[in-house]
């Protein structure tokens, strides 16, 4: 006589873990979606903050200060050039450096470059020996206005959502380089 083939069991094991896998999938969907609207919210706090700068000393101080905090950030530096002139400042204070030392950190970033580091950027200054992530925006201008580099780093390895992340720093660099403009032009 023939025999019966159970199928229910191992269709219920394969039922089970499909839903295990759809179940894993919209928990990182909502990790992701809870992390892209926190970064949008600090991102809109960061903005709002500049924006209630009363000039160029002031802004800098709340890029390199205020925003660290705000960001969950560990370093915040920005680096200008204009003319034969340029300027690097951080929480330590800002110095004046060569230009071309900045021509050479800009050089290949289009807009927004984010990466895992062994050491942070020179620009960072003496928290580069800390930084194992950077995210390094271009600041640019129309002549007379400088142009320069925004560079923003932790101590944790690569923590940037580079996709939707690189459009919100390519969002905050072009706001930075507005409010650089609104203070040095008449």
């Amino acid at each position: 006589m023939g025999s019966v083939i159970d199928f229910e069991g191992g269709a219920m094991a394969s039922l089970k873990r499909r839903m295990a896998e759809v179940e894993e999938a919209n928990q990182d969907l909502i990790a992701f979606a809870r992390g892209h609207s926190g970064a949008v919210s600090s991102i809109h706090a960061a903005v709002l903050a500049a924006t209630e700068s009363d000039g160029l000393d002031h802004l800098i101080h709340i890029v390199t200060q205020v925003w660290p905090d705000m960001l969950g950030l560990d370093a915040v530096s920005v680096a200008l050039f204009v003319g034969d002139q340029g300027l690097r400042a951080d929480a330590s204070g800002m110095q004046f450096v060569e230009r071309r030392i900045i021509e050479r950190s800009i050089v290949d970033i289009e807009g927004v470059v984010m990466r895992s580091v062994e050491r942070g950027h020179p620009l960072f200054g003496p928290a580069s020996e800390l930084i194992r992530a950077e995210a390094l925006i271009r600041l640019s201008a129309e002549a007379p206005l400088p142009g320069g580099v925004l560079a923003l780093g932790q101590r944790r390895p690569m923590g940037f959502d580079t996709r939707a992340g690189s459009e919100l720093l390519g969002f905050l660099g072009a706001m930075l380089s507005r409010m650089i403009g609104r203070w040095l032009l008449p």
